[in-house]
């Protein structure tokens, strides 16, 4: 075992869920070009957990969730690589305003509704462990990518 502190990204992941319908946005950047994810992004420093949701989720959606309308859902843990490693928190908004919209289209290909039992075979990873972990339920961690 190594006495160093972890120093994970921390990154927040906001499920968005009208009936059984989940709102996926598809990447335009390079990390995973192409394929689909929650909205989420890395939560800034000083920065509490909800209120960075919502902040990445009125960023990337324009949709706006009051940070006290967010529910911890799932923990994914993630080996990204060997230097990196992440904690994804996951949080499903019981409540927002506003209609979804792509208000980054540079990073963001398409914005769709996805029923949470025809979800798309393309969803990357490390997001698609924290959503499965919501939808299936259960152990509320995920450790993803360790040997």
């Amino acid at each position: 075992m190594n006495a160093t502190p972890a120093t994970p990204v921390i990154d927040t992941h906001v499920i968005l869920r009208d009936g059984d319908k989940v709102l996926l946005s598809q990447r335009g950047g390079p990390y995973g070009y192409g394929r689909w994810h929650a909205p989420s992004g890395k939560l800034d420093a000083g920065e509490p957990l909800t209120a960075g949701a919502a902040r990445e989720l009125r960023e990337e959606t324009g949709v706006e969730v009051d940070p006290r309308h967010l529910r911890l859902v799932h923990v994914v843990h993630h080996k990204q690589s060997p230097e990196i490693e992440r904690v994804g928190l996951f949080f499903e908004a019981t409540r927002w305003q506003g209609e979804p919209v792509n208000r980054e289209p540079e990073k963001c290909l398409d914005l769709r509704w996805w029923s949470v039992y025809d979800l798309p075979e393309d969803i990357i990873e490390y997001p698609q462990a924290g959503l499965l972990g919501y939808i299936e339920g259960g152990d509320p961690l995920t450790e993803h990518g360790w040997p």
